[in-house]
C-alpha cells in the first residue's frame, strides 16, 4: 500500500509539473505571438523588423529629441539618457559585423541630420580672438553647450563613413547633405570645427563622385570670404583639408588646380585676418610650388601684390612665407625675381618696427636666398647697401643695428669692390644732394635780402 502510495503521489507531481510547464510554454508562445509573422515558405513564426531591432530604433528615437541646454524647462535628466543613448549607438556602430538594415540606416542618418543640420547662434564679439592664430584662439573659446551630444553624433557619422560602402550611404550623403556640412565650419566652437574637418575630409577620400562638387563647395567658401564676407570660422580647417588634397595631386597638375592656386590661394594673403590661418595657407601654396618649381614665380609676384601696408604682424608671416618659397622656386627664376624680392625684403629691414626689421635682417642667413641675389648682383646690390647704411645711422634699435652691422660683413665678403663702388656712389649722391641744399638755401637767401633791401 506504501509503495502503491508514493507512486501515486509521484505520478500526481509529475502530472502537475507538467501542466504548470505548458502553461508557461502557452504563455510564452502566447507572448510571441503578437511580435512575430509568419513565413510564407514554410509557416515557420520569425520575430518582426521592430522587436528584433527594438534596442537600436529605441535608442535613436529617443536622440531624434533636441536640446538647447539653455531653456529651463529642459530636463537635465533626459539630457542625461539622450547622452547614452548616443553613446549606445555609438558602440553599435564600431561593432556591427554585418551591413545595416534600411530601415535602421535611413532612421540613423535622419538622426545625425536633425542633431547636426541647426541654426548656429548668432557670432560673438570675436574682435579680441579675431587676429590670433589657433593654437591661442582655443585659450579663449570654449565648447558649446550643445557639444556633450555633438561630439558622439560627429564619432557616429565618421564611423558611418568609415564602415560602410559609400554606394550604400550614397544615398543619403549626396550633394544637399554635403552642403549643409559645409556650412557648419561656420561655427565658433573650434572642437566641434576640427570633428566637422576629420568627417569631411573621410567623405572626400572615400567616396570619390562626390570630389569635385566637394571642392568646388570649399572654393565658394573661400572666394565669398576673401571678396565679400571677411567673416569665417572655419578658412583654416578647410584649408588643411585642402592641403591634404594638394599633396596627392600628379604632376604635371592640371589646369584647374593651378587656377585654384592663382585666384583662391594667392588672394587668400590680402585678408584683415590672414594670420589666424597662415600656416595652412603657406602649406598649401608651398605643395604647389613643391610639385612645379616653376609657379614660384606667380606665388612670389602675388603675395608682393597683396602686401600689407600697416599689419606688421602679416608682415613677418609673410617675410618667413617668401622664404621657405625661395627654398622651392626653379633657379632659372632667380635673376627675375631677384631685384623685387631684394626690394621688399630692404623695404622690411628699414621698417620702424623691430620686429618686421629683424625678420627681414635674418632672411640673409638663408643660402638659397643669398644665392638667388649674386644671380644678379649688380642689379641688387645698390638698393641693398643703401638699406644697410640707412638702417646704420637713422635706425632706433640697437639690437636691429647690430643684426645690421653682421649682415654688412657677410655682404662686403661677397663682393668686396662692389660693395665698395656702392658705398662710393651713396656717398657721392649724398654730398651732391647736400650741395644742392645747399644753393637752394644760399639762393633763397639772396631773394629775401632783396626783397627786403626793396622794401
Amino acid at each position: 500500500m506504501g509503495v502503491i502510495r508514493n507512486s501515486h503521489e509521484a505520478s500526481s507531481k509529475k502530472k502537475e509539473s507538467t501542466t504548470l510547464q505548458y502553461l508557461f510554454e502557452l504563455e510564452s508562445k502566447s507572448y510571441h505571438s503578437t511580435s512575430t509573422i509568419s513565413s510564407p515558405k514554410n509557416g515557420k513564426l520569425l520575430p518582426s523588423f521592430e522587436s528584433e531591432n527594438n534596442e537600436i530604433l529605441s535608442a535613436i528615437s529617443i536622440c531624434n529629441t533636441i536640446f538647447t541646454f539653455t531653456d529651463p524647462s529642459e530636463s537635465p535628466f533626459e539630457q542625461d539618457l539622450k547622452r547614452v543613448k548616443l553613446n549606445q549607438l555609438l558602440s553599435i556602430t564600431k561593432s556591427f559585423k554585418k551591413a545595416l538594415d534600411d530601415r535602421i540606416l535611413s532612421r540613423l542618418m535622419s538622426m545625425l541630420s536633425a542633431n547636426l543640420f541647426r541654426p548656429l547662434p548668432p557670432p560673438s564679439n570675436t574682435s579680441v580672438t579675431s587676429d590670433l592664430p589657433d593654437e591661442v584662439e582655443e585659450l579663449f573659446l570654449s565648447p558649446g553647450p550643445l557639444w556633450p551630444h555633438l561630439q558622439i553624433v560627429y564619432d557616429i557619422l565618421q564611423r558611418l563613413v568609415l564602415n560602410l560602402d559609400p554606394k550604400i550611404l550614397r544615398e543619403y550623403i549626396d550633394h544637399q547633405f554635403l552642403l549643409n556640412l559645409i556650412s557648419l565650419f561656420q561655427s565658433e566652437d573650434p572642437m566641434e570645427r576640427d570633428s566637422l574637418k576629420n568627417v569631411y575630409h573621410r567623405i572626400y577620400a572615400r567616396f570619390t563622385f562626390h570630389r569635385s562638387s566637394m571642392r568646388k563647395s570649399m572654393n565658394d567658401v573661400f572666394l565669398r570670404y576673401v571678396f565679400e564676407m571677411e567673416k569665417h570660422c572655419g578658412i583654416g580647417e578647410l584649408l588643411e583639408i585642402w592641403g591634404s588634397i594638394i599633396n596627392g595631386f600628379t604632376v604635371p597638375l592640371k589646369e584647374e588646380h593651378k587656377l585654384f592656386l592663382m585666384r583662391v590661394l594667392i588672394p587668400l594673403h590680402k585678408t584683415k585676418g590672414m594670420q589666424v590661418y597662415h600656416r595652412q595657407l603657406a602649406y598649401c601654396v608651398s605643395q604647389f610650388v613643391q610639385k612645379e618649381p616653376a609657379l614660384g614665380g606667380v606665388v612670389v609676384r602675388g603675395i608682393l601684390k597683396y602686401w600689407p601696408i600697416t599689419n606688421c604682424q602679416k608682415e613677418v608671416l609673410l617675410i618667413g612665407e617668401l622664404e621657405e618659397l625661395v627654398e622651392n622656386i626653379d633657379p632659372d627664376q632667380f635673376r627675375k625675381l631677384a631685384l623685387p624680392l631684394c626690394t621688399r625684403i630692404t623695404r622690411c629691414l628699414n621698417s620702424c618696427n623691430s620686429q618686421v626689421a629683424e625678420r627681414a635682417l635674418y632672411v640673409w642667413n638663408n643660402e638659397q636666398f643669398v644665392k638667388m641675389t649674386s644671380t644678379a648682383i649688380e642689379e641688387v646690390f645698390p638698393l641693398i647697401v643703401q638699406g644697410m647704411e640707412r638702417n646704420l645711422k637713422l635706425h632706433w634699435s640697437s639690437s636691429v643695428k647690430q643684426l645690421t652691422e653682421t649682415v654688412k660683413m657677410m655682404l662686403e665678403e661677397m663682393d668686396p669692390i662692389l660693395y665698395y663702388n656702392c658705398l662710393q656712389d651713396i656717398n657721392l649722391r649724398e654730398s651732391e644732394a647736400r650741395r644742392e641744399e645747399n644753393v637752394f638755401e644760399h639762393r633763397n637767401t639772396q631773394n629775401l635780402t632783396l626783397e627786403t633791401q626793396a622794401v
